[in-house]
């Protein structure tokens, strides 16, 4: 039996816009210009209004409008285009990558609607980030090392989907989450450091433990293994910036005395 929510329960208005405006769809070499266009179409008819895509060149701007259609055009026109991932995620604080595929190294997924249940807090005061791999092989596992939240949509024996459709699912579950979400729910999470934050903290703490020999030079399999489970370690503690700034503060004082100490 489905649960129906009065209107004065929902989220308001603005509160809804509020939040989608923190939102955008980011797609990694997608190889067809046409799924772009896709995509951004989806996004538009969930409130979704920034797209960003990581490619080394820019993609067809007419084969994305043929499937963008007239509505999402200005979404294409405000497209934004990077060559590396990094850069792209610089400014989010909330990365939510989707994969099919499961090991080891990689987080327990969550289904979409439960992920976007986890997200929809975050919302208000972070700007997040939903993740895309390339149509034929998906997010790598250096691509999701950025990602907070990982999410796979369950499928019977035949798992797989078109892009568009992929991120059509995600949009949607996000959206609805978010408009049955009380009012005021998404006001009350803290500011999440962001990506750019976060990578220089991961790279003065690689730094420290190498300068101990935690991490061996001789063995890079072990040494990303052991980096990657820092970063889901912290990654599942949604570290804000002040704590990233105490951390950082940390690994420079003791690379300062570290290196005071071999004068």
């Amino acid at each position: 039996m489905e649960l129906k929510i009065s209107q004065m329960d929902q989220i308001t208005e603005n509160e809804l816009q509020k939040a989608l405006a923190n939102v955008a769809v980011v797609l990694v070499e997608p190889k067809y210009p046409e799924n772009i266009g896709a995509a951004a179409r989806v996004a538009m008819n969930c409130g979704i209004s920034r797209l960003l895509v990581v490619r080394q060149e820019e993609p067809d701007r007419e084969k994305m409008l043929k499937m963008a259609t007239h509505k999402a055009a200005d979404l294409i026109d405000r497209l934004e285009c990077y060559e590396n991932l990094e850069t792209a995620l610089a400014d989010f604080a909330v990365v939510v990558g989707t994969t099919a595929r499961q090991g080891r190294q990689r987080r327990p997924p969550n289904t979409p609607r439960v992920t976007m249940g986890q997200v929809v807090p975050l919302l208000a005061e972070n700007r997040t980030a939903l993740m895309f791999g390339p149509e034929h092989r998906g997010l790598t596992n250096d691509d999701l090392k950025f990602c907070r939240f990982t999410s796979t949509i369950p499928t019977a024996d035949f798992a797989s989907l078109n892009l568009a459709q992929a991120v059509g699912i995600h949009c949607y579950e996000l959206y609805h989450q978010l408009l049955y979400s009380q009012s005021g729910a998404t006001a009350f999470a803290p500011k999440q450091a962001t990506t750019f934050e976060l990578e220089g903290m991961y790279g003065h703490l690689e730094e420290v433990l190498r300068k101990i020999e935690f991490l061996k030079n001789t063995n890079h399999l072990q040494d990303d293994y052991w980096l990657n489970t820092i970063r889901k370690f912290l990654g599942r503690i949604g570290l804000q910036s002040r704590e990233v700034k105490i951390i950082r503060g940390f690994c420079r004082q003791f690379l300062w005395y570290d290196q005071q100490r071999g004068k």
